[in-house]
């Protein structure tokens, strides 16, 4: 019955009504997904036309249509990127690295063109074999309402790292 009137709560609420601790939640249902590599279920949590970016440290303000960004994926690539990392043969995170996510300070900047923009400082831990590297930067998230639900529209990734050489690669989810 809580369960219920819970959900029934979602579906009613609007954006701008939307709490920290509500967004926060969502975020860190996020993390909790990529750590425990439940990235079938974490696609969900996407809406068919999202964009996930990550510009160059160099580059931070980097347009993808017009200069060299890390990571620019749609929803497409998103579905590609999950069934080649839930592969074996996947040599660069198979077997799987543990990984650990971890977001602070979480920002609701207000609601944008239908979407709730978010901003958060995060740091993520990679294990693998005898390896930690970490990855250190700021979330900036467009939500939406869909289905009752939030859904990301939107992750761009601003790494505040210098370099990766520390990291190496981007070769998780961050």
């Amino acid at each position: 019955m809580q369960k219920e009137r819970s959900e029934v709560n979602t579906l009613e609420k609007s954006l701008e009504s939307m709490s920290r601790q509500e967004v926060e939640d969502f975020l860190y249902k996020e993390g909790d997904l990529l750590d425990h590599w439940k990235l079938d279920e974490w696609l969900t949590l996407y809406t068919e036309d999202a964009q996930y970016l990550i510009p160059t440290n160099d580059l931070r303000a980097g347009d993808p249509e017009n200069d060299l960004v890390y990571i620019n994926h749609d929803f497409e690539r998103l579905q590609a990127l999950v069934v080649r990392l839930n592969n074996s043969r996947a040599h660069r995170e198979y077997p799987w690295s543990r990984t650990t996510h971890l977001i602070t300070n979480v920002r609701l900047l207000g609601v944008e063109e239908e979407c709730l923009m978010i901003t958060a400082p995060f740091m993520v831990w990679r294990f693998r074999n005898k390896d930690a590297e970490y990855f250190v930067g700021h979330y900036r998230y467009a939500l939406k309402l869909g289905g009752g639900q939030l859904k990301i529209r939107s992750k761009h990734i601003l790494m505040d790292m210098t370099s990766l050489r520390p990291a190496g690669a981007i070769s998780i989810i961050l």
